[in-house]
């Protein structure tokens, strides 16, 4: 029976490695090494341990699958397709190609069954890890005795590229100090990377590294022995106060003559001549995507499998909500992504205040006024929460000892803590936020850029937004942050002028679920403005709204900012009225919400026959001219900040009321008197 099971197995293995790379070999392009010596240990993973519903692949409680060392796919497209999930395989045929369910690296919402869009090494560890805290966080606060509704493991596959980039160093290390018990790697050891070997560059102790994290470490040295690997994640999953690593020695390629542990297994197909000899050694059929009949009958068992495990859960979730209604409903809410009825309630309204207070701290006072009715909003910053005000009060530290925190302590980690934030986003139920000064946003562009292609609902908090910054100096004060954030597709970037617009940034954050927000705000107070004066601050909704403008008159200039520069246009306003001039004031505090708008309101807030125009915003004036055309002025800056005061930098580098009339004057061709 041992000797039956055995080939069977073989016989599976076999037929991973080599569909995966009957579709690089097809499609002419990607990776077939990793999947070939990744096979076993992904076998032993997916019939043995993986708890999934191919019928269901949104199950609340499946285990989550992380296929971090994205460029190798076709392992995963093989296994979705091996074990039942709606990807027939034609699509496995398809690999790489225009309009297929299969494209090069994994993407979420694209293939049924993926998990995450992978391909950028080593953020798919994060992204675990951040599952693995909303594991956590959601079992906290839902599960009862005896009712374990939330319970899923994570798994992640990474290679040697994941481990060496330093996204996945901080990530690992937040992890072992959370104790995510739930949370396992398989390391795919195979030493081999594009350059050659791994020794080149690479010759840490892998092992005695994550030791070094309080991670629970153990090795395979075999790769192709499915017992030692499936002892090994059951121990894994034994360890409850740790994370676990499985260091497991594969060889790239395995099967492959010629090209078995050699970098050119890595990113090329292995070519018809090694193929034909790899399918030999193999004793494999000749055709390109065989699948044995065994080999199907085996995989399949993970349809009824799944479909058993979730009407399994199902009944338990059944009886939980007969015992605990609203905590029920609560879930299910949570799931769907939809805000409980009257969440802004509290949303308070600012009053007018010529001192008025830092856009970061109106922030605070919303977070926290919005927390109570969002109990699934968590997030934290990066090691800056008394700088950004983004602790939630009485709300207590996410941790060992109270995974009902909802402050997450990121440490100083911004690359982890935004790929962390997708993590907790794809898991399900929960609104994660993260905080840090804008110019670090650098340092999270990565995972910006990949929340955006998810469509994921990740809120960036980032503060100190200009030259305001002031004595820090050019190293800490954002210049082209702005454009390079407006520069990703589908992030809404939002630079509010007052307390007010901050609190609807917060509305409009919670309102976009299907994309990341960031919000951009200031060190320094702005004056709050008075609302009986000026227009409703709701109008940020629309990304741009006529904020002001000289009363009984058709507008001759208008004056379109941002952020702190709204109160220069407003005193600029006043200055050009004693002038005989009529401004309109337009604060544009989002790009994005505007253009979104319908043209009939867009021309309604710039009229095109008005060419007079002046932008003003302390940062890059590149992407303004769009809005104030040819005839147009911008005050912006171009060039690094410098330390000083911040009201110094302001005056030196012309954000000054004087200075916006004697643009708005010049392009009205009228000349300023002295």
């Amino acid at each position: 029976m041992d000797q039956e099971k055995n080939e069977i197995e073989q016989l599976c293995i076999n037929n991973i490695r080599m569909l995966a790379a009957d579709m690089v070999e097809k499609a002419k392009s990607g990776h077939p090494g990793m999947p070939m010596g990744a096979a076993a240990m992904a076998f032993v993973l997916w019939t043995r341990f993986l708890r999934h519903n191919p019928g269901n692949p949104a199950w609340p409680n499946r285990d989550r699958f992380v296929l971090s060392a994205g460029h190798g796919s076709s392992l995963l497209y093989t296994l979705l397709y091996l074990t039942g999930y709606d990807l027939p395989l034609e699509e496995l045929q398809q690999f790489r190609q225009w309009g297929s369910k299969t494209p090069g690296h994994p993407e979420f919402g694209h293939t049924p069954g993926v998990e995450v869009t992978t391909g950028p090494l080593g953020q798919g560890i994060a992204n675990a890890v951040g599952m693995a805290i909303a594991e956590r966080y959601l079992a906290s606060y839902f599960n009862r005795p005896s009712y374990d509704i939330v319970d899923y493991y994570t798994y992640v596959m990474a290679g040697d590229g994941d481990l060496m980039e330093g996204v996945s160093h901080e990530a690992a290390s937040l992890a072992g100090h959370l104790q995510l018990g739930r949370l396992i790697c398989l390391y795919d050891d195979n030493r081999i990377s594009i350059e050659g070997s791994t020794n080149m560059a690479f010759t840490e102790d892998r092992a005695g590294r994550f030791a070094a994290y309080q991670w629970h470490v153990q090795r395979v040295d075999d790769g192709n022995d499915t017992e030692s690997l499936a002892a090994a994640i059951r121990a894994a999953q034994a360890e409850k106060e740790r994370p676990s690593i499985i260091l497991v020695r594969t060889h790239i390629g395995y099967g492959s003559p010629n090209k078995q542990d050699c970098a050119s297994a890595h990113g090329e197909p292995l070519g018809a001549e090694e193929m034909k000899l790899t399918r030999e050694t193999l004793c494999w059929p000749g055709e390109p995507f065989h699948v044995d009949g065994q080999v199907g009958d085996y995989f399949r068992r993970a349809v009824e499998n799944g479909k058993s495990l979730e009407e399994k859960w199902q009944k338990l979730f059944d009886s939980y909500a007969a015992s605990f209604p609203d905590l029920a409903d609560l879930y299910r809410q949570w799931l769907k992504g939809q805000p409980a009825a009257g969440w802004d309630k509290d949303i308070p309204l600012f009053p007018a205040d010529e001192k008025g207070l830092a856009t970061r701290a109106a922030s605070g006072t919303v977070l926290n006024a919005i927390a109570a009715g969002l109990p699934n909003l968590i997030g934290g910053s990066a090691d800056l929460a008394p700088s950004t005000k983004t602790i939630i009060n009485g709300a207590g530290d996410f941790g060992p000892d109270n995974y009902s925190g909802r402050n997450l302590r990121f440490g100083v980690r911004e690359h982890a803590m935004g790929s962390i934030l997708n993590g907790m986003a794809l898991a399900g139920g929960l609104i994660p936020y993260g905080a840090t000064f804008l110019v670090f946003s650098d340092y999270m562009r990565p995972p910006m850029r990949m929340a955006a292609m998810m469509g994921l609902q990740v809120i960036y908090v980032f503060t100190h937004d200009s030259i305001g910054v002031g004595e820090d100096g050019p190293t800490h004060q954002p210049i082209e942050h702005l454009t390079v954030l407006r520069a990703i597709p589908g992030l809404t970037v939002i630079r509010p002028a007052d307390a007010n617009e901050t609190a609807e940034a917060w509305r409009c954050a919670i309102d976009q679920v299907k994309g990341p927000t960031a919000m951009i705000l200031t060190r320094q107070n702005l004056p709050t403005l008075d609302r009986q004066k000026v227009a409703p601050a709701e109008g940020l909704s629309r990304g741009a709204y006529i904020l002001y403008e000289t009363p009984g008159r058709e507008p001759d200039v208008l004056l379109l900012a941002t952020g702190s520069e709204v109160r220069l246009a407003m005193a600029a306003a006043d200055q050009l009225q004693d002038s005989g001039i009529a401004a309109r004031v337009v604060s544009m505090p989002c790009w994005e919400l505007f253009e979104a708008q319908p043209e009939e309101y867009r021309r309604q807030v710039l009229p095109p026959q008005i060419k007079a125009r002046v932008a003003i915003e302390a940062g890059l004036t590149e992407g303004w001219r769009r809005y104030v055309g040819d005839r147009g002025r911008i005050i912006g800056i171009d060039h690094f900040g410098a330390s000083a005061p911040a009201g110094i930098l302001f005056k030196e580098f012309g954000f000054t009321v004087e200075n916006v009339v004697v643009n708005a004057m010049q392009t009205l061709d009228i000349t300023p008197c002295d």
